[in-house]
């Protein structure tokens, strides 16, 4: 019974500070974290962006700008799944000098999945309003985890 109550401690414990949503209270990068994840996923974008080509390579700019990043090269973008209407749509990866951003666009419904992952500290309020303000989603589901082997 000790065993079963103790586990139920750790795992509490490990729920209630591995997985921080962005609207919570933020980890400041003087708590030794190695780094940071925002997790978005966003629903019903306006799909006349997220299916523009240009105007995800504008986003990807504006956002790295935002956060206060530096971009390592151009963006890669590319369209995948032509042949499944269903997952069909653009793929984006932008190295930053403290990791990556990456995002995937569903033509279909307009649905985007971005990670903003960074060993330098970003503040995950203000990447979320660049997010609502040019893909315009209906919905964003956000999770920031502060990151640490």
């Amino acid at each position: 019974m000790h065993r079963v109550l103790f586990f139920i401690q750790v795992l509490l414990s490990l729920i209630s500070t591995s997985c921080l949503r962005a609207e919570e209270a933020t980890p400041s990068p003087q708590e030794g974290f190695w780094g940071y994840h925002l997790i978005l996923d966003c629903r019903g974008c306006a799909i006349d962006k997220i299916t523009d080509p240009t105007y995800l390579k504008e986003f990807i700019v504006t956002l790295v700008d935002a956060i206060d990043m530096k971009r390592y090269g151009e963006p890669v973008l590319a369209h995948f799944a032509d042949h499944d209407p269903e997952a069909a749509g653009y793929s984006l990866m932008q190295l930053i000098e403290t990791s990556s951003i990456t995002g995937h666009f569903v033509d279909k419904n307009g649905d985007a999945y971005i990670d903003i992952f960074s060993c330098k500290y970003f503040e995950p309020d203000v990447a979320m309003e660049v997010v609502e303000k040019l893909l315009q989603p209906t919905n964003i589901r956000a999770q920031f985890l502060p990151r640490k082997a």
